[in-house]
């Protein structure tokens, strides 16, 4: 039976769609991120909001490094699908025609943050933070740090971040427009289905025509996305890259 990586629930909110890899950090591999694509075309099918949040200490920490290792024989092919299969599911985020809310309570890192860019309404505990790590790594930036930040944050300060692997606090992302709303942890979800609750009271076909005229531009974050996955599959077969991998799991 195929391990139920991500998991998708009815409630009073809407559809709950929960990440559910915490013994990995929520660390994206094909099969979550598969997962999650289903999730996600099956949550907008009943018209209600979704609310995407993890279980764990992490919201999710971007690509398994331990998988990557892992695939170093066929390592670009592997990087190939993980990227690819990401960009697929940022942009199916920002195409559905339903809210996303998105409560976040702990660190997320790397690719993962292209989950919270593709949201809608952003909650973060003080606890949470988002930080690149590629370049402890010695990946190259994927997950819409390149194709959405700056649209966000500005080039300049995007640039900051990626080039001195910063880390972003929750403080930070609410005050730069990353986030809606600073929730302490143990009232996020009853936050997130506030949010929720606010978005049903519209009509449905206001809303649906507000995420396609947000979703307006994804032609040009579709074509950012995609050289962003050219530039990692290319970096991630480097010396640099393999000597990153193998300080981080432990086997230089």
């Amino acid at each position: 039976m195929m391990e139920r990586l991500v998991l998708l629930d009815r409630s009073e909110m809407g559809s709950v769609i929960t990440l559910n890899r915490p013994h990995r950090a929520n660390s994206l591999i094909p099969e979550l991120l598969s997962q999650l694509k289903t999730a996600l075309l099956t949550a907008a099918d009943d018209g209600a909001p979704i609310v995407l949040t993890a279980n764990g200490a992490a919201f999710s920490t971007g690509g398994d490094i331990g998988a990557f290792w892992q695939h170093r024989a066929d390592l670009a092919a592997y990087a190939e699908t993980v990227v690819g299969q990401l960009n697929d599911v940022i942009l199916t985020m920002l195409g559905l025609p339903v809210p996303i809310v998105t409560p976040v309570h702990g660190p997320v890192t790397g690719g993962s943050f292209g989950l919270i860019l593709a949201s809608d309404i952003v909650l973060v505990a003080p606890e949470a933070s988002f930080r690149p790590w590629y370049g402890v790594i010695g990946f190259s930036p994927d997950g819409g740090w390149t194709a959405l930040l700056p649209d966000v944050i500005g080039r300049q300060r995007a640039a900051e971040i990626l080039l001195t692997d910063d880390t972003i606090t929750a403080e930070q992302s609410v005050d730069w427009g990353l986030a809606t709303e600073l929730v302490p942890a143990g009232d996020l979800l009853v936050v997130a289905a506030r949010f929720a609750s606010l978005t049903s009271a519209q009509y449905f076909e206001t809303v649906r025509s507000a995420k396609v005229l947000l979703a307006g531009y994804l032609t040009v974050v579709a074509a950012r996305l995609e050289a962003e996955r050219r530039q990692f599959v290319h970096q991630v077969v480097t010396a640099a890259a393999a000597e990153g991998m193998a300080r981080f799991v432990g086997a230089d």
